[in-house]
């Protein structure tokens, strides 16, 4: 399994897609073995998290092209195509191969966004012959992305030479992979999705949240990254403008935290531009478990997902879901997450880029809050979305291309 989002990494919700499946693959009758990065890699680290006991992890040295070839701030491209850890590649395939004549794997799985991951996969499973599934989750190749073209055009040739080469090409959204079979009509059966979800028992070692009155101050709570782009909450704070301005939301009304988010002074400044800092808390990483936590304590949930990101899910919606708390859906109507929270049964929904049709909803969503008769997401829903549950659809998957 080559997969770069892995322990001791910090940060990213691609962790815990890898580290899940590690986890449950055994009980579906397959072994894995990971092949990722020295720590050296990632900018932070986190010793915390907890891999399965006796998991065999191999790491290859990678360079960051960002952090170790840059003079003052500057560095060659080509360095950094198709991302900063392409060296990661010349380390890597050795290594594999090694594993290979040693290991005799019935199958190879490599894991993006990362996109040297599917580099590495394809190299092995060219040279050894061992068949592959190429895990894409989303998109590589899309309509002004990457915005460099020369980097555009690699992403292109990798994903081309995957989607032909690989066994099984797996997308973690319905959206995605009927684009790629419509991208790529010959490989249209090779082609299934794997969404993400959450960790049941995780969350069984939880506290389970003490019922109490509510709080004189609701607790909106955003757990994970703040991307400028794909979750973009200028519209949130125009919302919570107009909002103000109308009278509905005096000092104290609730309070958005932001846990996470990595931009903070992106943050930050809109919070000041549109005068409702009073209204925004934002907080540090924190450790996995914690995260959860916080979330099952909070008084509602708010999902980020602009619309040229209508063919991805936020892998942090799914434990949204599990947490059972009411869910506040900032997301493209027709897009794949506003299909997935209502099927969960999220009703208050509006396009993270419509600031009227957010400050009527959040408006609506806090009264239900006070009310106390806010939706809660299906618990039957969230149980089918469990890390077990897509553990076994990999497993799946495996016995199914090993069989050819």
């Amino acid at each position: 399994m080559v997969a770069f989002h892995f322990p001791p990494q910090q940060g990213s919700s691609g962790i815990q897609r890898t580290l899940r499946f590690t986890r449950y693959l055994p009980e579906f009758g397959w072994e894995p073995h990971i092949l990722t990065v020295h720590a050296h890699a990632h900018e932070q680290t986190d010793a915390s998290a907890q891999m399965p006991d006796g998991l065999d992890v191999h790491r290859a040295f990678a360079f960051d092209a960002s952090r170790d070839f840059s003079v003052r701030g500057r560095y060659p491209s080509m360095l950094a195509r198709p991302d900063r850890w392409v060296s990661w590649w010349l380390s890597a395939v050795p290594l594999g191969l090694a594993l290979i004549r040693r290991l005799r794997p019935a199958a190879l799985w490599s894991t993006y966004p990362i996109a040297t991951a599917h580099m590495i996969g394809h190299t092995l499973a060219r040279l050894s012959g061992v068949p592959w599934v190429a895990d894409f989750r989303d998109p590589m190749a899309q309509v002004g992305y990457p915005a460099d073209a020369a980097t555009w055009r690699t992403f292109k040739r990798i994903e081309s030479r995957a989607v032909q080469r690989a066994a099984a090409c797996t997308f973690t959204s319905p959206s995605a992979a009927r684009e790629y079979r419509s991208r790529y009509p010959r490989s249209a059966d090779r082609t299934c999705v794997i969404e993400n979800g959450y960790d049941e028992e995780t969350f069984q070692q939880l506290p389970a949240r003490v019922a109490a009155q509510p709080r004189q101050t609701p607790l909106l709570l955003h757990s994970g990254i703040v991307y400028p782009s794909e979750r973009n909450p200028t519209a949130l704070f125009q919302a919570l403008r107009k909002l103000r301005d109308r009278g509905t939301v005096p000092a104290g009304a609730f309070v958005i935290r932001f846990r996470g988010p990595v931009h903070d002074e992106f943050i930050r400044e809109l919070a000041k531009r549109f005068g409702v800092s009073d209204l925004i808390e934002i907080g540090e990483l924190r450790p996995y478990r914690e995260a959860l936590g916080e979330m099952l304590a909070a008084d509602g949930l708010v999902v980020l997902q602009a619309a040229n990101c209508n063919q991805q899910i936020p892998a942090k919606l799914y434990e949204y879901l599990r947490a059972g708390r009411p869910v506040l859906g900032l997301a493209d109507p027709v897009g794949d997450t506003a299909a997935v929270m209502r099927a969960a049964g999220v009703t208050r929904i509006a396009a993270l880029e419509d600031a009227d049709g957010i400050a009527d909803a959040l408006d609506r969503f806090v009264d239900d809050l006070r009310a106390g008769t806010a939706a809660v997401p299906d618990p039957g829903y969230a149980l089918r979305s469990s890390r077990r549950a897509r553990t076994f659809e990999l497993a799946t998957t495996l016995d199914r291309i090993r069989r050819r």
